[in-house]
């Protein structure tokens, strides 16, 4: 199978990457490299099957590339994910997001793709009533973030009723694993990984009872992976555990992980920071024979030892 995956060169990109071509697909990226590591992708660039353009999405190229691959599958994860900086830059947030989306979409169809495969966000759920969240749960975007990331869904829809490409939407909980970077909102593991190994403090805001779903980054991609084949079209699933991690146990988790002292800095509570998040993960297994498989104390040890590797090299 032909897959071309956007974002490939990032932390969830990048694995998946490596698994379809460990599948035996032949697999073009394509990552504007922003926010991205070539780094990421040095096992991969080695594979004949392989091959990397290093261009922006809403690049007119993307047309050409899908024209001349024939993809038949694009599994799309280039985004801009910080909320904050969708705060800040509501614009920014559209164009990469919502515009990237449509330029991936028509890459889609002009190459003759069968399906797209989207990397979604809890995001989309807002302030959710129930947790874990069922995937049939309302949508409440409360930032241009969350916007964009349901617009892009909307997208997805449109293409299917306008041109019979189908789709599968993966909604992600807080992801975490080998090679995500310390840098960003979404990097809390790595964040407190980096940190212990380094001897630089940690900081916990508020009263360290916030709760997190946190999913590790091969069980993401086994998702992927499943909904590349005809399982699930036309349909969101959320990829999570449904467990709730308080912030206070998860810096205690990947202390006990590092073999390092359980002592956060304390700061004050953000402004907008969900007291709670966890995903109902129920449909997905029963749809596309996915669970996740690995315990968080497990995914923490093999992202400390991948971190202290990293660290090591510096």
């Amino acid at each position: 199978m032909r897959v071309l995956v956007t974002g490939g060169a990032g932390f969830i990109g990048s694995n998946l990457v490596d698994r379809l071509l460990a599948g035996g697909n032949e697999v073009a990226v394509v990552d504007d490299i922003s926010s991205g590591d070539r780094g990421n992708l040095a096992e991969a660039a080695r594979h004949p099957r392989f091959k990397l353009h290093a261009f922006d999405i809403r690049d007119p190229a993307l047309i050409g590339l899908a024209a001349d691959f024939r993809p038949e599958v694009v599994c799309h994860l280039a985004a801009q994910i910080s909320v904050r900086r969708s705060v800040a830059d509501p614009v920014h947030d559209a164009r990469l997001n919502v515009e990237g989306t449509a330029s991936v979409l028509e890459a889609a169809r002009q190459g003759g793709a069968r399906k797209i495969v989207f990397a979604s966000s809890v995001a989309v759920y807002g302030r959710p009533e129930v947790i874990p969240v069922p995937v049939d749960a309302a949508t409440d975007p409360r930032s241009p973030y969350a916007a964009s990331k349901l617009s892009a869904e909307i997208y997805l829809s449109a293409y299917r009723a306008l041109h019979g490409i189908e789709y599968t939407t993966l909604v992600l909980s807080n992801v975490y694993g080998p090679r995500q970077s310390p840098e960003g909102e979404a990097g809390v593991v790595a964040i407190f990984t980096d940190g212990l190994l380094s001897g630089t403090p940690t900081v916990l805001y508020g009263d360290g009872s916030q709760t997190r779903d946190y999913i590790y980054v091969d069980d993401v991609v086994d998702g992927f992976v499943r909904a590349c084949g005809e399982l699930g079209d036309g349909r969101r699933f959320n990829l999570g555990t449904g467990v709730q991690t308080t912030d206070r146990r998860l810096h205690s988790l990947v202390a006990e992980a590092v073999g390092a002292c359980d002592e956060p800095e304390l700061a004050p509570a953000r402004l907008g920071d969900l007291p709670a998040m966890a995903v109902d993960p129920g449909p997905a297994a029963e749809a596309l024979g996915w669970s996740p498989r690995t315990d968080l104390a497990a995914g923490l040890k093999a992202t400390a030892e991948w971190a202290r590797g990293r660290l090591s090299i510096r």
